[in-house]
C-alpha cells in the first residue's frame, strides 16, 4: 500500500505544472465533459462493485448517500475543474494511506487511531502541494485549497468507515443468532 500511495503522490506533484497549463488550453466545455465522464465511471464502478460483491441493504443506502454527497459537493464547485480534481486526489491518498495503517495494525504493530492519522497526514501532502504550487510558475498558493484537500481526505475516510460499518451491520443481520 505504501508504494501506491507514494506513486499516487509522486503523480499528483509530478503534475502541477502540466495541470495549469492544460487547464487554460482545454476548450471550458471539454474540461467539464472529462470530469463529468470520469465522476460517472467512479459511480459506475461503485455501483458494480456492490452489486457484483453483493452487498446488502445497509450499504447499499451508504454508497447511495456517498455518491449523492460527492455528486451535490462537485454541483456546487461549479465548473472549475482543476480544483474539483483535488476532491478525488487527496481523497484517494488518505484512503491508500487509511489502509496502509491498518495494515500494519492489522499486522500488530501499534498504529494510533488509523483514520485521523490518514486525515491528518494526506491533509500535510496537500498543503505540501500548495506550497509546491506557490513556487511553480502560473501557479499560486491559496490556503482555501488546503482546507479543500483536507476536506477532501476526511470525506474520503469517512466514507470508507461508513461503508465498512454497514457492512458489518449487513453481515450481522445475515448471520445466524
Amino acid at each position: 500500500m505504501w508504494g501506491w500511495t507514494l506513486a499516487s503522490v509522486v503523480a499528483i506533484y509530478a503534475t502541477l505544472g502540466l495541470a495549469g497549463r492544460l487547464a487554460t488550453q482545454l476548450p471550458a466545455g471539454l474540461t467539464s465533459s472529462l470530469f463529468g465522464l470520469g465522476f460517472l465511471v467512479a459511480l459506475v464502478t461503485v455501483g458494480l462493485s456492490g452489486w457484483l460483491f453483493g452487498s446488502g441493504r445497509s450499504e447499499a443506502w451508504v454508497r447511495a448517500g456517498v455518491a449523492a454527497v460527492y455528486g451535490m459537493i462537485l454541483v456546487r464547485m461549479g465548473t472549475e475543474g482543476a480544483e474539483r480534481t483535488h476532491l478525488f486526489e487527496y481523497g484517494l491518498v488518505a484512503l491508500l494511506i487509511h489502509e496502509a495503517l491498518a495494515e500494519r495494525r492489522r499486522g500488530g504493530r501499534s498504529v494510533p487511531y488509523p483514520p485521523l492519522t490518514a486525515v491528518v497526514v494526506a491533509s500535510l501532502l496537500g498543503w505540501l502541494d500548495e506550497l509546491l504550487q506557490g513556487v511553480v510558475p502560473g501557479r499560486v498558493y491559496d490556503l482555501r485549497d488546503v482546507g479543500f484537500n483536507a476536506g477532501a481526505a476526511a470525506m474520503a475516510v469517512a466514507a470508507s468507515r461508513a461503508l465498512a460499518w454497514a457492512r458489518s451491520r449487513d453481515r450481522g443481520r445475515a448471520a445466524p443468532r
